[in-house]
């Protein structure tokens, strides 16, 4: 039996036409199945945990972007008697690309069925004030975080969605961002020993894959299996010298560059003066000063067309 969570509203409206099309190939070839349809924020989350919380085994299938798989991935309950099927619809799809899955939805879900592979993932986390979100790709603080925070109400995401561009919408909305951006400093507390302060900093990105932003390889050493979170910290940067750090990123060509510092770590503490903007895989949350991260005990198993 397969669950699949379908985000209807994924790319402009895409998920639906995408689950009907997808729906025509599972009835013809039998699968069992029950499909559930968002209908709000986090309401991906509610469900995965009203499936998983039965202590059964589940493959449960996120239809969608980035987004949906972080808060399906919040709401599992049970990791060991869970498997992750992954149907890529969003405009970023930097989960996809972390795990090499097919782009084309009716291959990826050939890929689910035939469930060739699976791979074992880390799992990141971050607390602040007493919460706690997961997170599959990545998690930033500051200038990365504040782009996620207007891409959601951008009109120029939804205008390049329907044009087909909309992994863009990083770039343009980074654009426009950077101008109201003003760096702080902003000290980090490696593994609960090292402390390193980095004034003039820009943002904070803590990667569990290689790429956000629809293809940026903050950390193109990143290894999602490894039990460390890779850290990137872009500080000391001339502000018109920060555009050129996107296309640099996007070609896998931060590492050495002056200004970005990489770090490998098992735990790691943000302390910022002042609140910043957070995210968890693109999805935006209130302004924080502070935060911690690091991997949870548990790996999900994803299916992958291949092992990585």
């Amino acid at each position: 039996m397969y669950s699949f969570i379908v985000n209807p509203n994924a790319r402009s409206g895409l998920g639906k036409k995408v689950w009907n099309e997808l729906e025509i190939l599972l009835k013809k070839e039998n699968v069992s199945y029950q499909v559930y349809f968002t209908k709000y924020q986090k309401h991906a989350t509610a469900l995965t945990k009203s499936i998983t919380s039965d202590g059964n085994e589940h493959t449960v299938v996120a239809l969608g972007g980035d987004g949906t798989v972080n808060e399906v991935v919040n709401g599992i309950v049970n990791f060991e008697k869970t498997i992750l099927g992954y149907i890529p619809i969003g405009s970023s799809n930097d989960f996809a690309r972390g795990l090499e899955l097919p782009a084309n939805p009716l291959d990826a879900l050939n890929t689910i069925l035939t469930c060739p592979n699976l791979h074992s993932m880390n799992v990141g986390e971050i607390c602040y004030k007493g919460k706690a979100r997961r997170f599959a790709v990545s998690a930033g603080i500051g200038f990365d975080a504040d782009i996620v925070h207007e891409s959601v109400v951008s009109h120029l995401k939804l205008f390049l969605n329907k044009m087909k561009l909309g992994k863009l919408t990083y770039a343009g909305v980074a654009l426009h961002r950077l101008f109201l951006t003003t760096p702080c400093t902003v000290t980090l507390t490696l593994d609960k020993q090292k402390e390193i302060s980095y004034p003039n900093t820009y943002f904070v990105a803590l990667m569990n894959n290689k790429c956000e932003g629809g293809g940026a390889k903050f950390a193109p050493k990143a290894k999602n299996d490894d039990d460390m979170l890779d850290v990137m910290i872009a500080s000391n940067i001339p502000k018109v010298k920060v555009l050129m750090l996107f296309p640099l990123a996007f070609a896998g060509l931060l590492t050495g560059i002056k200004g970005v510092s990489m770090h490998r770590v098992k735990h790691v503490r943000v302390q910022a003066e002042r609140p910043l903007p957070i995210h968890t895989d693109g999805e935006p949350i209130f302004l924080q000063n502070t935060l911690e991260a690091c991997c949870i005990p548990e790996k999900i198993r994803v299916i992958t067309a291949k092992p990585l």
